[in-house]
């Protein structure tokens, strides 16, 4: 049988056949392809600059574009599919951001709130924490598998049991201009202060809570199910309020720090194992 014949009845373009790569692969590439392989299975949101990055620091001697060429050939690119948790509702009224040259130096002073995605399966469930600025301590999450507001408010809920800040920082998101939500803030005699549009950095310190929970825990673990990732967040929290050490914080913990400034009653409470955990058991994506 000919080879046009072969590849009619394969379906296959016959130059398909004959192609030859015009470079060929060297044992070094090879290895340094394995090494971004491996860097990329650990940290999948890495895109080829932090990866060049990521491999100078281990002493290799590569630029970019060699890095992004390889990274095309072993068929690898940054995961980061974000889908919007900040969906701004034109009826809701907003206020001003007060955080601008205002000094913070004591524990529920100021709260940050937001919410971020974690891909679980095939579908997203949604984070929402509470952040003490000042401390850097965590005093309440909630996760959810919808972008409602009725999970934010019972996370602020479970936290305004045991304490309360002056002021709570929010973005202009639906969930946070909310009725429910700013009726509970004026109820509890809470300032609201909202980021500008478009100004992320406005609300930095939960930014940064997020990236180290996903970069120290969320991407080394494979979660199949909400009732572990509950459990892995729990546990990484507890950690984090209580036995990471904070270099901004001069490496002391954010329970150091929080649980100095309230009074000594509090120090029995563990805010952060506080979450209703508003979730369904049978959740399937």
């Amino acid at each position: 049988m000919s080879i046009a014949k072969q590849c009619e009845l394969l379906g296959i373009n016959r130059s398909t056949l004959y192609y030859q790569p015009n470079e060929k692969v060297s044992a070094y590439d090879v290895e340094l392809m394995n090494e971004i392989r491996g860097i990329w299975l650990s940290i999948p949101f890495y895109g080829y600059r932090r990866i060049t990055k990521e491999l100078r620091a281990r002493g290799r001697k590569v630029n970019r574009k060699k890095v992004q060429r390889l990274m095309q050939l072993i068929g690898i690119q940054a995961i980061y599919p974000k889908p919007k948790t900040s969906i701004k509702n034109k009826g809701h009224k907003t206020y001003p951001y007060l955080l601008k040259d205002l000094e913070i130096n004591r524990a529920n002073q100021v709260w940050s709130v937001d919410i971020t995605y974690l891909k679980l399966g095939s579908g997203f469930v949604y984070l929402v924490a509470l952040i003490d600025i000042h401390s850097r301590y965590i005093v309440g999450w909630e996760l959810s598998n919808t972008l409602d507001t009725e999970f934010c408010v019972e996370m602020l809920q479970g936290a305004l049991r045991f304490t309360k800040p002056e002021i709570i920082n929010s973005d202009q998101g639906c969930q946070f201009t909310s009725e429910e939500w700013i009726n509970l803030l004026k109820a509890h005699e809470i300032t609201i202060s909202m980021d500008g549009k478009g100004r992320c950095l406005d609300n930095i310190y939960i930014e940064r809570f997020w990236r180290s929970l996903k970069y120290e825990d969320f991407y080394l673990n494979d979660y199949q199910s909400i009732a572990d990732l509950k459990r892995g967040i729990k546990n990484y929290i507890e950690f984090y309020n209580h036995k990471r050490w904070h270099q901004a914080l001069d490496y002391k913990t954010p329970a150091e720090i929080y649980f100095k400034d309230i009074p000594e009653e509090c120090m029995r409470i563990p805010l952060s194992n506080q979450s209703n955990m508003g979730y369904v058991d049978n959740l399937a994506f």
